[in-house]
């Protein structure tokens, strides 16, 4: 058998991300934990993809919240 994929990110779209983490804090709680207008100013998760995918800094926020998020639940 192959070695199991370690990296939490494989295979999961910034979509998806963004769901669980919603389904997860909502959007204030996300605002809280993470300070980007996206989350805060009418917040959408179209508006939010297109923000999150121009701004590197901000994404990698994004993965470190579900990178630590997901090895809670578990």
């Amino acid at each position: 058998m192959t070695e199991v994929q370690k990296d939490p990110l494989h295979g999961k779209t910034l979509q998806m991300i963004l769901e669980f983490l919603l389904e997860t804090y909502g959007w204030e709680e996300l605002d809280r934990r993470i300070r980007i207008n996206c989350f805060a100013v009418d917040p959408s998760i179209k508006s939010s993809l297109t923000f999150l995918r121009k701004t590197p800094w901000a994404r990698k926020k994004v993965e470190t919240l579900y990178i630590e998020t997901i090895q809670k639940k578990e």
